[in-house]
């Protein structure tokens, strides 16, 4: 299989990864049914993110289904054997592990700021008359 040039981002829409590893989107939301290490985040609208190990998962589950003609069950079977069921399929690069972390704790950073936002304006709304 050819190689193909994934964009050096965190996160990834269903189209995009749908161009990235060239099939409709439905296809991307059936593969998450059927393959468990597939867990794209959601927004809060529902929308999925993909990471680059969830791209990378995908093209190695299109190489086991359309190249070698694998069945769901007998590509999951091959993913396990080889370690890539439950893991990323290929060594993370430690400037993306870096970077995810970080943006983990910016989220949480926001998240603990909003909270406290919404408390004081609580408490300024119970005040006014």
């Amino acid at each position: 299989m050819p190689s193909v040039d994934i964009p050096h981002k965190l996160y990834f829409r269903i189209g995009e990864v749908a161009r990235i590893v060239g099939v409709k989107p439905y296809v991307l939301r059936y593969w998450e049914s059927e393959f468990a290490v597939l867990r794209p985040e959601k927004t809060a609208s529902g929308h999925r993110l993909y990471r680059r190990r969830d791209v990378e998962i995908l093209l190695d589950i299109k190489r086991l289904l359309y190249d070698e003609k694998f069945t769901i069950s007998g590509a999951k079977k091959r993913l396990r054997e080889v370690g890539k069921e439950g893991e990323a399929p290929f060594p993370a690069e430690s400037a993306d592990q870096n970077q995810a972390a970080e943006t983990d704790r910016q989220r949480d950073v926001l998240v603990s700021i909003r909270k406290e936002l919404l408390d004081l304006y609580k408490m300024l709304n119970a005040d006014l008359p």
